[in-house]
């Protein structure tokens, strides 16, 4: 099971739900549709946020803001 989700609650809330839930946080970032893209850190995370908070999932696929690497990271 993949360890990402997508929520419609903000980065701050998903934040404090998964600490509430003892779940650790892999990576998290904004969605441009609004809400959150959420990766835990384990998928036994990932599935209690997904029974905890599975009236606010989003699902299919989701439009992402890219990310890039800073200059200063590149090694020449």
């Amino acid at each position: 099971m993949s360890r990402a989700i997508n929520l419609t609650l903000n980065e701050a809330d998903v934040t404090a739900r998964c600490l509430a839930a003892g779940v650790s946080i892999s990576a998290i970032e904004p969605l441009m549709i609004s809400g959150t893209h959420l990766v835990c850190l384990t998928s036994e995370g990932a599935e209690t946020i997904r029974r905890l908070l599975k009236k606010f999932l989003i699902p299919g696929k989701v439009k992402r803001f890219p990310f890039y690497v800073p200059a200063s990271r590149y090694v020449r």
